[in-house]
């Protein structure tokens, strides 16, 4: 069994996101991504399924066309290849990214 204790893991940096691969494994991959105010995790594709988690604080979250505002405690599903980031606005924003294989 692994335990993961994310309060201990937040870490922001002034100058760009902070970014930590919590598990990095073929059927599943676990990163950690915290945001100061303004900061920005551009849209990109994956060929996976993705969940965002909003761990705390609140951000916008696009998916293909779509924006929508998360805060903490709420999911946002992507599929395959569909662009996908995120950004903090008013607030810091800590997103835990899990991605799984498309099939």
């Amino acid at each position: 069994m692994e335990m993961i204790d994310l309060k201990k893991l937040i870490t922001f940096k002034p100058d760009k996101p902070f970014r930590e691969m919590l598990s990095d494994k073929p059927e599943m991959r676990i990163a950690l991504m915290c945001l100061e105010k303004g900061q920005r995790i551009e849209p990109h594709k994956a060929p996976m399924r993705l969940l965002m988690y909003c761990v705390e604080g609140r951000g916008i979250f696009t998916v293909g066309d779509e924006e929508v505002e998360a805060s903490g405690g709420q999911c946002i599903l992507c599929d395959p290849n569909v662009p996908h980031g995120f950004r903090a606005e008013d607030d810091r924003l800590v997103v835990m990214a899990v991605v799984t294989p498309a099939d």
